[in-house]
């Protein structure tokens, strides 16, 4: 079933993430290194680029590296490091294609609880603990996925009413917040670093 999101900002890559499990999948990986909307965005691109309607993890799985690398490379690119993402891309389809026949819906499809389904998410190539507690929280939030206890398994980022993630932007004024929200963190990890650096040295 297809839902409405609005993280790319441009109506034709939000229609895709909203009706493609696997561009969301694929968009929250390229989360990383770049503006959010451009991440969200790379999906339509690349699916563009294929001559596709929507992703095919089968055939990403099985494209030549360096093919499926220029077709990210080219311009605009997909990513601000398309040589490595398309990498990481083609290793999570084929990932999804040995353990769940190339159904990205799979991985929480049956799910029988919120930490089954965040242990299903870290197992994916390139999904790591926070990135699958963020995309666990636009399951739920978003999509209607909530199996029992998936707010507890996104940790923080399940919390309600908060603007910490992707999870929580649903159009231009949540996209706002949830970016002011990173660079307030960004900051107090940048004053905590220096703070700690400075009790080593002996310095205030």
């Amino acid at each position: 079933m297809a839902v409405k999101l609005r993280l790319a900002q441009q109506p034709e890559a939000d229609e895709l993430l909203g009706r493609s499990p696997l561009a969301a999948l694929v968009g929250m990986l390229l989360d990383q290194q770049v503006p959010m909307e451009h991440a969200f965005a790379g999906p339509r691109t690349v699916a563009d680029r294929l001559g596709a309607d929507d992703l095919d993890a089968h055939r990403i799985a099985a494209m030549d590296p360096e093919e499926f690398a220029e077709l990210f490379a080219r311009k605009p690119a997909v990513h601000r490091y398309p040589g490595s993402m398309a990498k990481r891309v083609q290793q999570l389809c084929q990932y999804l294609v040995e353990h769940y026949d190339g159904d990205a819906e799979a991985v929480w499809r049956d799910a029988p609880d919120g930490r089954a389904l965040l242990a299903r998410l870290t197992a994916l190539p390139g999904y790591g603990k926070q990135k699958s507690q963020i995309f666990l929280a636009l399951l739920g939030k978003q999509f209607g996925v909530r199996p029992r206890g998936w707010r507890e398994a996104a940790g923080p980022y399940g919390e309600e009413g908060g603007f910490r993630s992707v999870a929580d932007i649903t159009g231009p004024e949540s996209l706002v917040k949830v970016r002011a929200h990173k660079q307030e963190a960004k900051q107090a990890a940048k004053a905590a670093k220096a703070a700690k650096s400075a009790e080593v040295t002996g310095t205030d």
